[in-house]
């Protein structure tokens, strides 16, 4: 994995990406392109909390803007700035109680299990938490009266404005972390000369020692020892103001400006991490390198720089869902009245507000987005905002390929190379195995072992899971040096799996054990029990993992030996069952209460993200799957929400997923108080509560599912389409086999269609609207012959006794091959 400071070059680098081409909406009479304006999220106060904040970022380096007239605050994070140093969690001593534990579930001594897991499976630590740098403060003493107030987080541009009148001057302050200087920038100008007056300060609750040199601040910091390990993690930031007209000088504690025309302030940041094993850098030399290449240019050079780099990106996906007048609305207004007003353009902007934080949290370099993206404000938060596996981490990427930021995926593909590294320790300690493997959860350091042991922590797929994101990459791009790179890391996960499943005895299938299915429990004899063997989500996860590796195998020609080992231990796997009340099961026994309203419904892995559960394959399943997510219900966490979203648009049921949606974007004020009842914040972050990103992206990825489908064999166009979206246009989604997909629909029915063909092949079109007749169109049969669609072979389910299973009812439609070439276009239109 690259040090953020070597990769500086190759952000500069990404400048002359050529990709795919800026895709921009074409006018209509109903359905404008998207503007500037379109694409604001704007406030007529400032905020009062961090959940009112608008966050900025360039990957590494990100800032909440609070836009105070009387105090501007910018709460700043780095991404490599974390508690603790290089260790890995792995205890040793627990091998023989996991042994133990194994040996009490195959025998059906859960309770007796669970008790010794809990005094027995311990982890040396449970990671290290992400950790805030500090706020830097600008103090304007007399602006506490103003008026004409606006503040703005601007999408299409990456910027953040906050303007205001105050004794007849306008006053605007602009910000943003720029892409390509790797600095925070702050512009404040004033509608008159001469008017700019303010005091520069720092704060951190982080072990810190504040310079104040002749014209700028130095922060020199030091991350905390957490759980017994001694905090490695040292930070320099350098805040260093250039002023037009005016003056700087120096103050206790900080800097005052007087009298300025205006300003313009650079924040650059630089720690001592190289790699998770390495923090001899030079934190102070990373911080002036920074600095250095933005100091003598022009503002308006850094805002246009940042802005091309970050709208190769950004413009690649437009989405028009109409607008009506709720769009003169400020933002958290919208928010709070979604439930109950006709606000599609709301819906659109959350979409592209998951693309915006993606492109802000992750690039190629740096670290991948954590629980919170890159922006914390604490140094002991929620969860630590780490890197939490059995969901969350996964979450965060999924709308990487699907809405055209595939680049975006490089820093999960580092830390999975780091992890299959450090995941040696945890397969042949704990469990005496080859390969590597982690539990649910992992920081900077790429612990792999127990977290939150073991009522959360004794799950052993998070590297069954991650690994996937491996193969579904090469799936959407057909990047076969890319999967040749990355192949080690997915046979190596396997090979875990392939060394340590033991045989249940009841059926002699093959299963995890000891696992659980994520984070939550079942009762036997009144005592709530995580511990099992064989849960579903487990046994779902390694037939994908086993699945991937075959077909990459083939795919490169190579380890044919152990692709027949996979093959053979895959088919010794559970099937799926379906329990007494025609539900789903989450266990390898019937213990589902459908009374049980978990956040996590983790067993149905198989209908999203994973293709094993089909409406047009497996009714049966579909059937149970469904009725297992009415028993859990739709209100839950904010993140659980963006998830039940994506399971209702593989359902084909666009008005149930338009349901969670309205429940999702829904205003919430919880702070920091962990809730059970998710929602979002005024500044349109998902609360859990508290603040989680994953909701973000799991609604961002819902949307996108809502409109188009790959993952069954063909192109699934509108397969989940709400009453509440009449008509629409979206351009640029991805699907598998590296298709681009622009639609169009009127009155609920397609109108358009364009296919940009990347890799060549078939494309099987799923429709439900008469298209115009045209020789480009075959109807389909059999299989699809391009193997970028090819779908699991499913087993029939296991069905309770005297349970009838029943099939879902799904929209056939038209099924449609069109033969293509790599870089053609292909154009239908509905039927007159």
């Amino acid at each position: 994995m690259l040090s953020v400071f070597t990769s500086f070059s190759s952000r500069l680098g990404m400048l002359l990406y050529v990709g795919a081409a800026l895709l921009t909406l074409s006018c209509q009479t109903t359905h404008a392109p998207s503007s500037s304006t379109d694409l604001r999220l704007w406030y007529k106060q400032p905020a009062q909390n961090w959940n009112q904040a608008l966050p900025i970022g360039n990957g590494r380096l990100g800032a909440m803007v609070f836009g105070n007239p009387a105090q501007e605050q910018l709460q700043l994070n780095e991404d490599t700035i974390w508690a603790g140093g290089p260790n890995n969690n792995v205890n040793p001593a627990a091998a023989d109680a996991i042994a133990q534990v194994t040996d009490l579930l195959l025998a059906g001594e859960y309770e007796k299990a669970q008790a010794l897991a809990d005094r027995k499976i311990k982890s040396t630590n449970d990671g290290m938490p992400y950790q805030t740098l500090g706020n830097l403060t600008l103090d304007f003493p007399d602006h506490a009266e103003y008026t004409d107030f606006y503040r703005d987080l601007d999408l299409a541009n990456a910027v953040a404005t906050v303007r205001y009148r105050h004794n007849g001057v306008t006053f605007t302050r602009e910000m943003f972390s720029s892409f390509t200087d790797q600095v925070v920038v702050i512009r404040l100008t004033a509608d008159h000369a001469g008017q700019i007056s303010t005091r520069l300060g720092f704060n951190s609750p982080q072990t810190h020692q504040l310079y104040v040199e002749d014209s700028r601040l130095r922060i020199e910091g030091q991350g905390h020892a957490h759980e017994g390990v001694e905090g490695k993690i040292q930070f320099t930031a350098l805040i260093e103001p250039q002023v037009v007209g005016g003056r700087v000088k120096k103050a206790a504690e900080g800097l005052v400006i007087e009298a300025a025309d205006e300003v313009i302030i650079r924040i650059a940041v630089g720690t001592n991490f190289n790699h998770y094993d390495d923090v001899s850098g030079n934190s102070l030399a990373r911080a002036e390198d920074y600095l250095r290449r933005s100091h003598d240019k022009p503002y308006s050079a850094m805002r246009s720089t940042h802005q091309q780099f970050y709208q190769q990106f950004f413009n690649r996906v437009t989405l028009d869902l109409g607008k009506t007048p709720a769009i003169k609305q400020p933002t958290d207004q919208r928010i709070a009245n979604f439930s109950r007003q006709d606000d599609p353009h709301l819906a659109m902007l959350y979409f592209q507000y998951g693309r915006y934080l993606l492109i802000s949290s992750s690039q190629p370099g740096t670290q991948p987005a954590n629980l919170q993206g890159i922006w914390n404000p604490h140094t002991n938060p929620p969860w630590d905002s780490k890197y939490t596996v059995n969901i969350n981490t996964e979450m965060n990427y999924w709308p990487a390929e699907v809405t055209q930021l595939s680049e975006l995926h490089e820093p999960l593909f580092d830390m999975l190379e780091d992890l299959s590294v450090t995941g040696q320790d945890s397969a042949k300690k704990l469990y005496g195995a080859r390969g590597w493997m982690m539990h649910h959860n992992t920081d900077l350091w790429r612990i792999t072992g127990q977290v939150d042991a073991p009522f959360y922590g004794q799950w052993q797929t998070g590297g069954a899971w991650l690994s996937q994101h491996i193969w579904m990459h090469y799936l959407f791009t057909g990047d076969k040096d890319f999967l040749r790179k990355y192949y080690p890391v997915l046979r190596g996960a396997a090979q875990f799996f392939a060394d340590t499943l033991q045989v249940e005895p009841a059926h002699q299938w093959l299963v995890v054990v000891p696992s659980n299915s994520p984070e939550n429990t079942y009762r036997r004899e009144g005592t709530p029990t995580s511990i099992s063997a064989g849960t579903t989500m487990d046994n779902q996860l390694v037939f994908d993992l086993f699945s991937a590796v075959i077909d990459a195998s083939a795919v490169l020609g190579i380890d044919k030996k152990f692709a027949t080992e996979l093959q053979t231990k895959r088919d010794r796997l559970p099937p799926m069952q379906i329990g007494r009340f025609g539900q789903l099961q989450e266990w390898l026994e019937d213990w589902d209460d459908p009374q049980d309203h978990h956040r996590h419904v983790s067993h149905l892995y198989g209908l999203f993200p994973s293709n094993q559960i089909s409406p047009y394959r497996t009714p049966e399943l579909l059937n149970a799957a469904k009725v297992s997510l009415a028993h859990r219900g739709d209100k839950s966490t904010g993140w659980s929400m963006g998830w039940k979203i994506n399971w209702w648009a593989r359902f084909l049921d666009g008005n149930r997923a338009y349901a969670l949606l309205q429940e999702q974007i829904n205003l919430t004020e919880a702070t920091d108080a962990i809730s059970e009842k998710g929602g979002t914040y005024a500044n349109m972050l998902d609360a859990h509560p508290p603040f989680q990103i994953d909701g973000n992206f799991g609604v961002t990825a819902g949307i996108a599912e809502m409109l188009v489908q790959s993952h069954d064999g063909f192109i699934h166009i509108l397969p989940a389409l709400p009453d509440a979206w009449p008509t629409g246009e979206v351009k640029g989604l991805v699907t598998r086999g590296g298709f681009m997909v622009d639609i169009a629909w009127k009155d609920g029915e397609l109108s358009y269609l364009r296919l940009h063909s990347q890799l060549g092949g078939v494309a099987r079109l799923r429709v439900h609207t008469a298209l115009e007749k045209t020789d480009l169109l075959a109807v389909a049969n059999g299989d699809n012959p391009n193997p970028f669609f090819s779908v699991p072979v499913t087993k029939t389910p296991r069905i309770a006794s005297g349970l009838t299973a029943q099939r879902s009812v799904v929209r056939e439609g038209y099924l449609w091959d069109v033969a293509t070439t790599a870089g053609e276009e292909y154009e239908f239109h509905r039927a007159k």
